[in-house]
């Protein structure tokens, strides 16, 4: 925790008494097997992610990826959870591997010639159910430990910038080797993107999260400072683009395509207002910040109340589908936690409660995203055939 509490001077002396040996070495210190558990869970991923090259097998053209890409990430990520732990209990152990590999089955033999929505469905959520088994190793299957929750929450802020960065990185390398190897009349574009691009992709998250276990205070930093520049700047967007909508005229009741746009949106800045409160709630008590948040979780309510009503019209117009079903119920969670967290910044910013009690409620609700992802992932498909 210690940084989280820098700015406190008697910190600063406890820490210098407790690691006064580690003190004299301002180098992180990183230890053979650190490198070596990296290194496994990479290849263990990029291997998974070439199968159809290395077994020469038409897989691709059975969305291969479509159904496998999110699978292979977060087994990539849990495999190093596991490794890095001072001590693997069995039955931890055993509940995972099941559950990845009855969610490999299940998903490639969903029937793919004549794909229909609820498959489509089950392919997007099962990433999404997967992150849930992801968070139980990562908090230890501490069910009951609600801040081992919240420490997940802020872990996917830190992840997702720490991502951003290395793909930004990643992409700049590319594109310098494909030229300077175009230079002397060498292409190694194909063989660039197919091997190394794409292993490189996979193992993103995992380079990500060594990097946030090892030097904690570089996440620490960045995340709080992202949130804070974004909070505002997305609640600006937000109320001129609620605007924009009235004066341009669109109609999310009878336009498909603004209304998927529109739950995207709404799924994005639901995505930014958890982990701004997580990024807020680390350093001191910042009032234009929670202020900031109050009104983008309002703002972002009307938003859902407009999406939650058009697709109650397009039901009564058009009946049900599983694309409808699933929206439906998506936006119903969303609305829920959303109030959930506004009732607790009212309480924050009137009546001068602590911003963590925001965080604890985001973090009970987590187990109601986990049961809907299990839902729509094998009850959906079955409902609809």
């Amino acid at each position: 925790i210690y940084p989280e509490i820098t700015e406190n001077r008697i910190s600063g002396f406890w820490k210098t008494r407790l690691e006064f040996e580690s003190l004299q070495d301002d180098s992180v210190k990183i230890r053979k097997k650190d490198i070596l558990f990296l290194i496994i869970s990479c290849v263990v991923s990029g291997l998974l992610i070439k199968i159809p090259q290395i077994f020469n097998t038409d897989l691709i053209d059975q969305q291969f990826y479509e159904k496998n890409a999110g699978l292979i990430v977060l087994a990539g990520l849990s495999l190093y959870a596991f490794l890095i732990k001072d001590s693997i209990k069995t039955g931890h152990l055993v509940i995972s591997v099941a559950v990845f590999a009855i969610s490999a089955f299940y998903i490639n033999f969903l029937p793919h010639n004549a794909l229909g929505d609820s498959v489509i469905l089950a392919y997007l959520h099962l990433p999404l159910m997967l992150w849930c088994l992801y968070g139980l190793i990562f908090i230890d299957f501490g069910t009951k430990d609600k801040i081992r929750r919240i420490d997940y929450i802020k872990y996917n802020g830190e992840l997702a910038i720490l991502m951003a960065l290395i793909a930004i990185a990643g992409g700049i390398l590319t594109g310098v080797t494909i030229h300077l190897f175009a230079a002397i009349e060498l292409q190694v574009e194909e063989f660039y993107v197919n091997y190394i691009v794409v292993s490189g992709m996979v193992s993103v998250p995992i380079v990500a999260t060594f990097i946030i276990r090892k030097y904690p205070f570089i996440a620490n930093k960045i995340a709080p400072v992202i949130a804070n520049i974004f909070s505002p700047i997305v609640l600006i967007t937000l109320i001129v683009y609620l605007v924009s909508i009235i004066v341009a005229g669109k109609d999310p009741y009878n336009d498909r395509d603004f209304l998927i746009i529109f739950n995207a949106m709404l799924l994005g800045v639901m995505a930014i207002v958890v982990f701004s409160i997580s990024g807020t709630s680390v350093n001191k008590r910042q009032r234009f910040n929670e202020r900031t948040l109050f009104a983008l979780t309002i703002v972002t309510l009307l938003i859902d109340l407009v999406a939650l009503s058009a697709i109650l019209y397009r039901l009564g117009e058009y009946g049900f589908t599983p694309n409808r079903a699933v929206v439906l119920g998506s936006n119903l969670l969303i609305f829920g936690n959303l109030v959930l967290i506004m009732i607790d910044l009212y309480r924050v910013n009137f009546r001068n409660k602590q911003i963590n009690k925001v965080e604890f409620t985001i973090a009970r609700y987590l187990p109601v995203y986990t049961l809907w992802t299990i839902f729509v992932v094998f009850g959906i498909p079955a409902i609809f055939g």
